[in-house]
């Protein structure tokens, strides 16, 4: 059946999904780069398409209804197939690409690795745009991969799920970053020291998965004393400089702070595997260009950080 007028076009679908992810219509138009007015707008054309409120107030918040969320995942679903229409595997042209670009990623990857990525994304492709995204232990990254919300995953976890494709970006020395001040700034630590020290810790982003340091001690039967417990490994450094605790990390991550902080780096006691980094995506990005060439760039963001940690290490 042939329609001649159709009540919802894609930009009615785009700013649907916006809506219900973000649950407000001044937090949509940002992220849409559009007027308030105008998302509003969209949002009554939708109401009286659909016959549904969508949103209703809660309190101070705004919430979708039943109808909005089963209409989110079909707009989902059916613009992730014309997107798939319209994009040329075999061609991708960075320069004039105006396609966003989504990552997500914990922030245990120093300052430097971003800002090589950004800095060549916006040499070669300067009309394109850059999401990222912080990880969670709430955050299902699998599924916002699979349906098209995220297009690379940034992790280091020991075992990263088989399900999705792999590649490695940066394989580093684990170390201890303290304070130029520790007892122990210039030994190091025996095995012994370590255990017995005050630790600062990441909380983990992943219900699923353990640390390098905790699974290694963990496979040894030991434990070290979580005495901080930190949601960003960026605040880590700044806790160590007045104080007597110890944070492990990798080299490239702890050398970007100790050029900056009055901090010291020293061995780690065990001999911990080395920490891997790698991103993760979905095979229904395996063979699109733009999706090759952001994960190019990000390998060369993470070699050129792992070259310049060589040289200042």
């Amino acid at each position: 059946m042939t329609r001649l007028t159709d009540p919802v076009d894609l930009y009615l679908l785009r700013v649907l999904c916006t809506l219900v992810a973000e649950r407000s219509v001044s937090r949509a138009a940002v992220k849409l780069n559009q007027s308030q007015p105008a998302v509003s707008s969209a949002l009554k054309r939708l109401r009286d398409t659909f016959r549904d409120p969508l949103l209703v107030r809660e309190g101070a918040a705004m919430v979708p209804t039943e109808r909005a969320l089963q209409l989110r995942d079909s707009a989902r679903t059916a613009l992730g197939e014309i997107d798939r229409m319209l994009d040329d595997p075999e061609r991708f042209d960075p320069a004039s690409s105006q396609q966003t670009f989504h990552i997500a990623s914990p922030d245990y990857l120093a300052m430097g690795f971003l800002a090589g990525a950004v800095e060549q994304m916006r040499a070669e492709a300067p009309r394109a745009r850059l999401v990222v995204h912080p990880l969670g232990p709430d955050y299902d990254y699998e599924r916002a991969l699979a349906q098209g919300e995220l297009d690379v995953v940034i992790g280091n976890w020991p075992t990263p799920p088989e399900r999705l494709h792999l590649s490695l970006l940066l394989e580093d020395e684990i170390v201890c970053v303290i304070s130029r001040r520790h007892a122990l700034a210039k030994k190091g630590f025996t095995p012994e020291q370590y255990l017995a020290a005050a630790h600062i810790v990441p909380a983990p982003y992943s219900m699923s998965q353990r640390g390098v340091v905790e699974t290694h001690l963990a496979s040894q039967r030991l434990a070290r004393d979580a005495r901080v417990v930190l949601p960003y490994f960026e605040i880590a450094p700044y806790l160590l400089v007045n104080t007597d605790l110890v944070f492990t990390t990798a080299r490239h991550f702890a050398q970007h702070f100790a050029q900056m902080l009055p901090l010291a780096v020293v061995p780690a006691p065990f001999d911990f595997p080395p920490m891997r980094f790698y991103q993760l995506w979905h095979e229904r990005a395996q063979h699109q260009a733009s999706h090759r060439w952001l994960r190019e760039l990000l390998g060369r963001s993470a070699r050129r950080l792992a070259a310049a940690t060589r040289t200042s290490g």
